[in-house]
């Protein structure tokens, strides 16, 4: 079904530029369709959906992008308006035709069936003998992984959690970055207090993880070239010490006399 904002909204704006589709706008502005034409706001008091243009971000993402940014949770599905996903994936396709929206494309009607998919392949693997020994060979790609993977990391930037500081009693929570945008309200969660981050702010931030991503991502580079280098070099010294080796067992083959070997004979008579 389509997705809605109730009359809970706080007019935030958090939603809006989630949108994929462009299907949300702000209480009393006109809305445009597909062929350019403008419509009459669907509300004139807090923002809105247009239905025409929701696909609940089916093509896009495997949650509703606005219901995941909301802070009040108003964005919630219509029961007036029940769409099936071939509608939903037939609509995004409409609305972007210069996109190539695949049949497996993201969409929150897989991910809420996910978990029901492998109890359902469960029985069919299990009376095939042959699949037993494949489950043998598994542990050897996380072997592989956990190569990769050790050492120090650091989150995604959207992953990041940044700190807030409540005005009101001193404490402190901190929210993930792809949440933390301009107009979003958030509760303290030791008084209730709200903070609001202004636009300035959330560019401060982004420009902060941005210039730290960065120097991270240089300082892993450099070390890596720098190890590769020094991999070269050894290798290099190692094949001039093999290259010795060979030499020496050489001469050895030719200083030791084998047993059996013909020998020359000498005359009879010295002189």
């Amino acid at each position: 079904m389509a997705t809605m904002i109730t009359s809970e909204c706080i007019n935030c704006g958090a939603c809006e530029p989630e949108c994929p589709n462009t299907a949300i706008y702000q209480g009393g502005v006109e809305w445009q369709s597909l062929d350019g034409a403008m419509h009459p706001a669907l509300s004139n008091d807090i923002f809105y959906i247009v239905p025409e243009k929701c696909t609940e971000c089916v093509g896009f993402y495997d949650h509703e992008a606005c219901a995941a940014v909301c802070p009040v949770d108003c964005c919630v599905p219509n029961p007036d308006i029940p769409e099936a996903e071939s509608l939903l994936l037939a609509r995004a396709r409409t609305i972007h035709p210069d996109k190539a929206i695949p049949d497996d494309a993201p969409s929150r009607f897989k991910k809420d069936g996910a978990a029901a998919a492998p109890a359902a392949a469960a029985p069919v693997a299990a009376p095939k003998p042959a699949a037993t020994p494949a489950p043998a060979a598994a542990p050897a790609a996380p072997a592989a992984v956990a190569v990769d993977t050790t050492g120090v990391s650091v989150p995604d930037p959207d992953d990041w959690e940044i700190p807030i500081n409540c005005f009101r009693c001193d404490g402190g929570y901190s929210v993930p970055f792809r949440y933390f945008r301009a107009g979003v309200v958030f509760t303290c969660p030791l008084c209730q207090g709200s903070f609001v981050p202004t636009l300035s702010i959330v560019r401060s931030v982004e420009e902060a993880l941005a210039r730290f991503h960065g120097g991270w991502t240089r300082s892993f580079e450099d070390f890596r070239s720098r190890r590769q280098r020094e991999l070269e070099q050894f290798e290099e010294r190692q094949r001039v010490v093999l290259e010795r080796f060979e030499e020496e067992l050489r001469q050895l083959a030719k200083s030791e006399k084998a047993p059996g070997a013909a020998a020359k004979r000498k005359g009879f008579f010295t002189f």
